[in-house]
């Protein structure tokens, strides 16, 4: 199970391989926006999208799967999310969810 190909281990290579298709695809998104001279609204809110996009893929395999302390951790975060900023939202939702999980929840 630990193949190599020019001496180097297949994981390796994928994550080489990886790390070339994000670099191009990010230099790619970069020399397209820059052919514009000013971005449209479209694609602007689109871009403005990415980020919860992003947290949303992260959290809602958690929500769909996770138990009783992940339910109410994303609970809490939802609504302290709206009162405080977003790294202190992290930061008490880490240590909710740590507390809940060490409980047995």
């Amino acid at each position: 199970m630990n193949e190599s190909y020019l001496g180097v281990s297949v994981n390796v290579w994928i994550i080489i391989g990886a790390a070339l298709v994000t670099y191009a695809t990010r230099f790619g998104g970069h020399l397209v926006l820059s052919r514009f001279k000013r971005i449209p609204p479209r694609i602007d809110a689109a871009l403005n999208a990415v980020p919860a996009a992003v947290l949303t893929t992260l959290v809602a395999p958690a929500a769909v799967t996770g138990g009783l302390a992940e339910a109410f951790t994303l609970v809490i975060c939802l609504v302290i999310g709206l009162r405080l900023p977003m790294m202190g939202m992290f930061a008490i939702g880490w240590v909710m969810i740590v507390t809940l999980r060490a409980a047995g929840l």
